[in-house]
């Protein structure tokens, strides 16, 4: 089992079920956009709402749904198709903390380039 460092993962209570479950847990740095491909479809999703500027929070989820619905199937997909490269590039660093925000940039621009 995989699971990031956030505080909410990082509760007893969820360490107790892993526990109970008896599920070997693998540490993995929290919000980590190299291995964690939810983290760039959150950011697509920021993008989409960043202009709108919704002033009610009946607005702002609003706006969320609708940038969540306009994530297509094939972006989830490349995303997906992109972690071999993902990981090599970790290996590479040999597990070291890359400049990700200027990566997940890059990557995120041509995932949305290319569809």
């Amino acid at each position: 089992m995989r699971r990031d460092l956030a505080p909410a993962h990082a509760a007893k209570s969820t360490k107790d079920w892993f526990t109970k479950k008896q599920l070997e847990v693998l540490a993995w740095p929290a919000n980590s956009p190299d291995l964690n491909v939810i983290e760039n479809l959150w950011a697509i999703v920021k993008r989409k709402i960043r202009d709108r500027k919704p002033t009610t929070l009946d607005q702002l989820k609003q706006n969320i749904a609708t940038a969540w619905e306009a994530v297509s199937a094939e972006t989830c997909d490349k995303l997906v198709k992109s972690m071999p490269r993902r990981l090599q590039a970790v290996i590479q660093a040999k597990g070291q903390p890359q400049n990700t925000e200027k990566v997940m940039i890059v990557i995120i621009i041509k995932i949305i380039l290319i569809q």
